[in-house]
């Protein structure tokens, strides 16, 4: 294999730290020889993707003293000395015939080979020579984080304003965190208004070494333990102009994962594909760019260890892929703000990650509940008779929902006076059932009623809190009511105006969470009704390769004007400032957790809202890709997400909905909706065999709430995934990689949903070790292997994974209901006969009851003494055991921290699976105890009447 790489006349000298800069310096005076020893700092034991850049490295400084340093057009010998799989295309443009004379107007190689196969972009024309003119290193020098660079460019790119030096900070923030980012060192550029942490000094042990190219500049980042490369972004020129930016990087793998919002497999192809960063309203579709924008990814190296990079910037972006395997991005605004973390497994690369966006905000438990919505009730009676007959069928339900058409004409914070004039008793009787109302919310504001008429508009027109265009009138455009202005969330007026709106409606209709929609923002018009104004922000040098070739098609003009910038800058980040101004107004409301979802995301949105993945089909495929969106935006540090559960347009199949339900029972947010003119899809609608079905998977579900909410409580406080893959608990195992039709609760439940049409069965993958069937405890031993599993209509297929322990609950209709009632702890023994889980319990809704001490925290365990595991703050969970004569076969509930809400609530029973030999008799605390034991190996102790409050022990001998 060979890379290439920029070179004047000489081998790339690297610069390791700021010692060694002055040593080049001096030596700068005599010219030095392509020395293999001047590399060796930084290339020994970093494997064959480095050697490989430096055999393409030594090639290309020969080919050029064979030629006597000439400096016209590329050679073409040159040109085909490039590997295909390392062409990095130079002319990326879109719907350009890219011709030899317009590729070579670039200085670029210009070589033509077969199309790809489905009209998709394969190997690119025209490509970047060995010798493109790109950056030089000018100046390193050292600072109390890291370090501080001089980037100069000698020869003008191709795009206009290319900025001719540069400023590039390193900071080694932590151990596992670096923080490189290069912008104009003379002008002040745009930067995302993102909060992020300020780190105060140096990292000490950095388990990863950063080197550089001095000319042409490049970045080389290695892991140190491995020598794995992780970034080499020598292989194509850096380009930085105002309105154009792009950096390359070899990867050191194929696993690449995040790169968000897009419909595709959770495993991304690395065959020539293309990921466009730019929020738009559009129905779930390979290849568009979707409702979000998350520049981030992981990858998983050879060996099980896993890193990921942030870029934090927030224009319109793409992310080009080939199969070096390398990456490209290119963005057409703001700065190149890189974070990179080193895990170095995916879980805590994810929670490094959320370190820097932050943590995701803990859900009211209600949230985690069921929720039902669909548009086209048509009326408030209607919605009240659907809640009727789930309340008669007794199937779970914790919130109902209404669509656009509980409003008066489409209008915000109004509602029909005919045909929802029953509103406001409906919420009332949900409440009264511990039951709760969510109505959505969309950003455009109605500009078309009478002056005087609608307190929102006039208001905020009042104000001047819309976005505006570039001759400082409000910008109009279409959605549901017909003509809108929408509101400039950056404006921190705008969202004392939104609350106060939000406080009136409320006062009306006490709803408890809000639901907001069309945030990219959406537009039914392309711009605005005056279409938009000529000029490089509507109209860049350089567009992505975004639907509808056109940055405002089906959303506002990019040169709209916002209070803090540009709409150019700034379309990313609507929906987080609608998300961001939304919680905080339940919050000022409420004196609760606010319950918010949005459709627009970008990072850091998970401290304010959760996600669901848009207006999908009611189709199988639809189903599955629920699954890879649902575990991307577990990666995005938004948790709580899930999609319309049987599909939103179009009619949906009995079986369909069926395994939909069953799958969407395990969505962290988990809501059936569809649209207008379909037929229902509620669970009541469909025959006695499927509604039982789509109950027993419900209730299943609210069993598991107490698991489900403590998994949560991990998310906000750490980071944890809560839906994760199962390559993260399995990251040596290379079979778990490309896994996207299964999941994981956690570290602990395996869920193997059916996906496809006429199956009684399904085949799962179960990494090695013992797994235990939820619903019976009988045991399977994985080598690691698929596995076919029965799978008739009403079954969804759960295992546990030795060595967990899962609170669960006797379920009831509601979480309210649930609350009450008695706990059954699930413990799942590994072959030593050793178990650990945890429970976080509190009153479900309050604000900062962890961090103002408000709540109960136990930790499970069966283990040895002197083996215990650490727990949720890193201390040494010693057990009771230490009491007992024997030092096995004993589970004890450690309470670390209590509240009084735990003595309301008790323990009733504990199953334990995998017991291998019949027990004789079982002590509780010391006091023998009933118990029965299975053939399959399963013990269960009942009547224990304990209240979480209580530690205590019980041994079985």
């Amino acid at each position: 294999m060979k890379l290439y790489q920029k070179l004047r006349t000489a081998v790339p000298r690297l610069v390791v730290n700021q010692e060694e800069e002055e040593e080049e310096e001096e030596d700068a005076a005599t010219p030095t020889p392509a020395s293999h020893s001047r590399l060796a700092p930084w290339w020994v034991g970093s494997g064959l993707l480095v050697a490989a850049v430096l055999l393409s490295t030594v090639t290309v400084w020969v080919l050029r003293q064979v030629s006597g340093g000439w400096h016209g057009p590329t050679p073409p010998s040159q040109c085909h000395l490039v590997p295909e799989s390392h062409r990095f295309d130079c002319y990326p443009e879109r719907h350009v015939v890219v011709t030899q004379e317009l590729c070579e107007s670039r200085g670029c190689c210009f070589i033509e080979t077969p199309p790809a196969a489905g009209g998709k972009r394969g190997v690119p024309w025209c490509f970047y020579p060995p010798d493109f003119p790109t950056y030089a290193l000018q100046s390193l020098n050292q600072t109390a984080l890291g370090m501080v660079g001089l980037l100069v460019r000698r020869e003008k790119a191709y795009y206009p304003r290319d900025i001719e030096v540069l400023r590039m900070d390193v900071q080694f923030e932590t151990d596992t965190r670096l923080h490189v980012k290069i912008t104009d060192a003379a002008n002040p550029r745009y930067e995302v208004p993102l909060e992020v942490p300020q780190a105060m000094k140096r990292a000490e042990n950095p388990i990863y070494s950063l080197d550089f190219s001095r000319d042409p500049f490049g970045l080389l980042l290695r892991r140190r333990d491995t020598g794995t490369v992780l970034l080499n972004t020598t292989v194509a020129p850096l380009i930085f102009a105002d309105q154009f930016l792009q950096i390359s990087t070899v990867l050191p793998s194929r696993f690449l994962y995040g790169l968000g919002e897009h419909r595709s497999t959770l495993l991304h192809s690395l065959d020539w594909s293309t990921l466009t960063l730019w929020a738009r309203d559009v129905s779930p579709t390979e290849s568009f760019n979707l409702y979000g924008a998350h520049p981030f990814y992981l990858l998983m190296e050879e060996g099980g260890d896993a890193h990921g990079v942030f870029l934090l910037n927030s224009n319109a972006m793409e992310v080009a892929l080939q199969p070096a395997p390398a990456l490209t991005w290119r963005t057409i605004g703001g700065v190149l703000d890189f974070y990179i973390f080193l895990g170095p497994d995916p879980n805590m690369v994810i929670q490094q990650y959320q370190e820097v966006i932050g943590f995701p905000a803990m859900p009211p438990l209600w949230a985690l509940g069921f929720h039902l919505c669909r548009w086209g009730y048509g009326s408030s009676n209607e919605t009240w008779q659907t809640v009727r007959a789930m309340r008669n069928f007794q199937i779970p339900q914790d919130a109902q929902w209404n669509d656009i058409d509980y409003m008066d004409g489409y209008r915000d914070f109004t509602f029909d006076p005919q045909k929802f004039a029953s509103l406001p008793s409906l919420v009332e009787d949900l409440h009264k059932h511990g039951q709760h109302y969510v109505m959505i919310l969309d950003p455009g504001i109605s500009s078309t009623s009478p002056r005087g008429s609608y307190w929102p508009f006039d208001e905020a027109l009042r104000r001047g809190l819309f976005i505006n265009t570039t001759q400082g009138q409000p910008l109009i455009g279409q959605v549901w009511p017909g003509y809108t202005a929408f509101a400039d969330f950056s404006n921190a007026d705008t969202r004392q105006w939104w609350l106060q709106n939000l406080q009136r409606f409320h006062a009306h209709v006490p709803f408890d969470g809000v639901w907001i929609d069309m945030n990219e923002p959406s537009n039914f018009m392309d711009g605005s009704e005056e279409g938009c104004p000529p000029g490089e922000l509507d109209s860049p040098p350089y567009t992505p390769a975004v639907l509808g070739d056109s940055l405002s098609a089906k959303t506002v003009c990019a040169s709209a004007k916002q209070s803090t910038s540009v709409h150019y800058n700034l379309h990313n980040l609507y929906g987080l400032m609608e998300a961001k101004a939304t919680a905080s107004a339940l919050i000022q409301i409420q004196g609760k957790r606010p319950f918010v979802i949005s459709r627009s995301t970008f990072p850091s949105q998970g401290r304010y809202s959760g996600h669901w993945l848009g207006d999908n089909r009611s189709q199988w495929k639809d189903m599955y890709y629920s699954v890879p969106g649902m575990l991307s935006f577990s990666l995005f540090g938004i948790p709580l997400v899930g999609a319309d559960i049987c599909g939103f347009s179009g009619s949906t199949s009995e079986e369909l909905c069926t395994r939909w339900m069953q799958l969407g029972a395990f969505y962290p947010f988990a809501r059936n909706h569809n649209s207008q003119n379909e037929k229902a899809q509620d669970p009541t609608v469909f025959s006695p065999a499927a509604r039982t079905a789509m109950r027993d998977v419900l209730l299943t579900r609210y069993s598991l709430l107490p698991f489900l909410y403590t998994l949560f409580h991990r998310a906000h406080l750490q980071g944890e995934t809560v839906a994760r893959p199962l390559f993260f608990e399995f990251p040596w195992d290379a079979a778990t990689y490309g896994l996207d039709r299964q999941f994981l609760w956690g570290q602990s439940l395996l869920v193997t949903p059916v996906l496809e049409p006429g199956a009684d069965s399904v085949t799962g993958y179960f990494p090695r070790g013992v797994w235990y069937d939820f619903y019976t405890g009988s045991s399977v031993n994985s080598s690691g292997e698929m596995l076919k599993l029965s799978a008739p209509l009403e079954h969804l297929n759960l295992h546990l994974r030795e060595g967990s322990i899962l609170p669960t609950q006797k379920p009831g209709t509601t979480s309210k209901a649930t609350r009450g009632n008695p706990l059954r702890i699930i413990v799942a023994l590994s072959p030593h006969a050793t178990a650990w889980g945890d429970l976080f319990w509190d009153d479900g809704e309050s604000l900062d009851t962890f961090e103002q001490g408000s709540y109960s925290y136990l930790v499970f365990n069966v283990t040895e003494v002197g083996h215990g595991r650490e727990g949720l703050w890193g201390v040494v969970l010693a057990t009771s055991c230490s009491h007992h004569p024997l030092l096995q076969n004993i589970f004890t509930s450690n309470v670390l921290h209590t509240s009084t809400e735990a003595t309301y609530v008790t323990i009733n029973t504990v199953s334990i699976y995998g017991v291998q030999q019949p027990p004789s008799k079982v002590l509780l605390n010391g006091q023998e105890k009933p118990f029965s034991y299975l053939d399959n190996q399963v013990l269960t102790v009942s009547n224990l009447g304990l209240t979480l409050s209580q530690g205590f022990s019980l041994q079985w001998l």
